[in-house]
């Protein structure tokens, strides 16, 4: 398999229902033009994308969208890509970015194996960030997780030398799964001391899916790997 193919079974995402409200609505109907980015299977220019050069971060699956909001007030200097989904967290970042008179943020509502194998070039990011995905605790559903070798390979292709590629869980078999997998990929060094787990970032605003976790009493378990 080469290294910008991943099974197909595998997605960065499970379509569910969900309420929108209408502001939501309202926001995807008219602040997309501004934000959104159409899927296309050809490498995008991020310097003509954004209007200029700079760092790029990319959050896959951001939810709701608190922490790139956070990211993005807290440094104007760079760039952040979000790749989401969900109707309903889509519309609440949009709303939230407009509120802030934020520039910095562009969005693709697509796949994000497809946006990273297909319209993100080679060596183009300079953080990857994968905040929580679904970690499909049944044995029979194992296949069908994001963190996987060969997604993992993919990543590292498309990000710069020093880059950095951040995960986070609640769920500590997937996170001892992830830790083996990253682990494996030579471009990437773990960035633990002891070649396990990091501390949480300071700069990460609680998603509403760790809040969820806090309240049941999960721990979260981070990793932070640097490419090569």
């Amino acid at each position: 398999m080469a290294e910008n193919e991943h099974p197909r079974s595998i997605r960065s995402f499970v379509t569910r229902a969900g309420r929108i409200t209408a502001a939501q609505q309202r926001a995807l109907d008219e602040l997309w033009p501004k934000y959104g980015v159409q899927f296309a299977p050809a490498p995008l220019d991020l310097a003509q994308l954004f209007g200029r050069a700079a760092p790029c971060t990319v959050e896959i699956g951001f939810g709701n969208g608190e922490n790139l909001e956070r990211l993005a007030a807290d440094n104007p200097q760079r760039n952040y890509l979000g790749i989401e989904v969900h109707r309903a967290g889509i519309g609440r970042l949009l709303l939230a970015l407009e509120a802030a008179h934020l520039t910095n943020v562009r969005i693709i509502a697509h796949d994000a194996v497809e946006v990273l194998g297909a319209q993100l070039p080679e060596a183009s990011l300079d953080e990857l960030l994968i905040l929580f995905p679904d970690p499909w605790p049944k044995k029979r559903h194992h296949k069908r997780r994001l963190v996987q070798t060969a997604f993992v390979a993919l990543a590292a292709s498309r990000l710069t030398r020093a880059a950095v590629l951040h995960v986070a869980t609640d769920w500590e078999p997937y996170a001892q799964e992830m830790l083996a997998t990253l682990a494996a990929e030579q471009r990437l060094e773990n960035l633990a001391s002891d070649g396990g787990f990091v501390a949480r970032p300071a700069a990460r605003e609680p998603t509403r899916f760790e809040r969820r976790g806090e309240r049941l009493g999960h721990r979260v378990w981070d990793l932070a790997f640097r490419r090569r």
